[in-house]
């Protein structure tokens, strides 16, 4: 059952739409790292393809005929997209399901400290990270300050040519000899993961010899400048951090990778690399499709799918609920269960890429191949499958007929040997209502890691099969 490069199977237009879908998505996540920018951009190209607020319909109390292309929202940070089909909403929904939060370092909510003439911010990692990877490289800082009186400030400082970019320090390798013995867990802690952020005193009054004394007005100058610039540049006061949403993340675009051009090195590939050809796949579809066509991009996946935005909130059942409302199924729970058993879905998210460097973490029969194409996995958990879907046997047929019948590469995969550990989606959530769910994406390597690397092969592979399963 070996499955072959992708690669070897294009043709010269192929080739072609592959090199400018590979182009527009590195655009996409150099520009919307986060998951509040990666939500705002793909409202703005859905309403440019037709898509309106389920909200403002709902005010309306507009009645939906098949081909209504309708979205939502929850608190900028998750999103829904949905194409009413043929059929009726109770014979379900073909559904794809992807995240748009990545592994990163959130500041704390009173992160500001000078320490010996040097400022930094305090951080408290989100999602599993490595973090000795997070040391010593260029790092922006992304999100948004909400102002007690409500306004919001977007915050993006070290993305642009001219901007400042901050960092984690390491120790020298001259005075590392007790630090190398640690356990690599251990070499860089999560409260040493403070990030540097200024060295130069504020001066009171041009006073070069100011007094910074512990009992002078100009304690910790070096702090009193930052916030100096803060207040100037932002409106913002110390204060302001307490209802700030700051996220740090790697600094710089995503780029081509290898002498060949055939990978993209990049940030938040986890999940950006499915979400994104998820979103085209929803917003490219031609004609009206048979089922409904319904693209999930949920926020909170890399800390267990919690809260409002996460996917074991409320929001995806409320707003097929409000779709069989205006599509005049009126208010009833029988319709909501009907549609939402019927359904069907693609739980879109990556999986790892066999590394050669790391080959005893592999099954090699049972892993995904960079450039091999769209990985299916029948289920992931950790161990003895703990948390997993595990999609049944009738479901994969129907992948396996629908994908070759269209084309599209595909392999089969698992995470990696069996008691090494493990990982899970949001596939399991959205399987408790009855629906068919497979895990659905990528072969990634170097996963979690600041900058992860894929191949446009699978990437495109992806958008094809997003594309197939929606219209199916």
């Amino acid at each position: 059952m070996k499955r072959f490069s992708a690669w070897t199977q294009y043709d010269d237009a192929q080739l072609k739409e592959l090199e400018a879908f590979s182009q527009d998505y590195r655009e996409f996540i150099s520009k919307n790292k986060i998951e509040r920018e990666f939500v705002a951009s793909s409202i703005e190209l859905a309403e440019r393809a037709g898509y309106r607020s389920l909200d403002e319909l709902i005010k309306r109390n507009e009645h939906l005929e098949p081909g209504a292309r309708v979205y939502a929202s929850m608190r900028g940070k998750s999103l829904i997209l949905i194409e009413l089909g043929k059929r009726p909403l109770t014979e379900g929904c073909n559904i794809l399901g992807a995240h748009v939060d990545s592994p990163r370092l959130d500041i704390k909510q009173n992160p500001l400290e000078e320490k010996n003439d040097l400022a930094y911010l305090d951080t408290h990692y989100y999602g599993g990270i490595k973090k000795y990877q997070w040391v010593t490289i260029p790092l922006a800082l992304h999100g948004v300050v909400v102002k007690r009186d409500g306004a919001v400030i977007p915050i993006c400082i070290g993305e642009d040519a001219n901007d400042p970019v901050f960092v984690i320090t390491d120790l020298l390798i001259h005075l590392s000899q007790e630090q190398l013995e640690k356990n690599a867990a251990k070499v860089i802690e999560g409260e040493m993961l403070d990030v540097l952020c200024g060295n130069r005193p504020l001066l009171v009054e041009g006073d070069q010899a100011a007094d910074f004394s512990e009992d002078s007005e100009t304690k910790d100058p070096v702090k009193q400048k930052i916030l100096s610039l803060l207040s100037e540049s932002y409106g913002m006061e110390e204060e302001d951090f307490l209802s700030a949403e700051i996220e740090v993340v790697p600094a710089g675009p995503a780029r081509e990778l290898g002498f060949d051009r055939s990978m993209i090195l990049g940030y938040g590939h986890d999940d950006k690399c499915c979400a994104y050809p998820s979103l085209r796949a929803q917003l490219d579809l031609d004609d009206i499709p048979e089922r409904t066509a319904l693209t999930i991009l949920v926020d909170k996946e890399e800390i267990g799918s919690v809260g409002s935005t996460g996917m074991t909130s409320r929001f995806f059942e409320n707003v097929v609920a409000e779709l069989l409302a205006l599509s005049g199924y009126g208010e009833s729970p029988l319709a909501l269960r009907r549609c939402l058993a019927n359904s069907r879905m693609l739980s879109s998210d990556v999986t790892s890429a066999f590394d050669p460097s790391f080959a005893s973490s592999f099954e090699t029969k049972n892993v995904a191949y960079a450039g091999r194409g769209l990985a299916f996995l029948k289920f992931t958990g950790a161990r003895g499958k703990s948390g997993s879907n595990d999609a049944d046997a009738e479901y994969l047929a129907f992948i396996r007929r629908t994908m070759d019948e269209a084309g599209v590469n595909w392999q089969s995969a698992e995470l990696g040997k069996v008691d090494l550990g493990g990982g899970g989606t949001i596939a399991y959530i959205l399987a408790k209502y009855g629906m068919q769910v497979i895990d659905c994406g990528i072969p990634v390597l170097s996963m979690h890691a600041p900058w992860e690397a894929i191949s446009k092969a699978d990437l495109y592979e992806a958008l094809r099969g997003y594309r197939t399963f929606l219209a199916s």
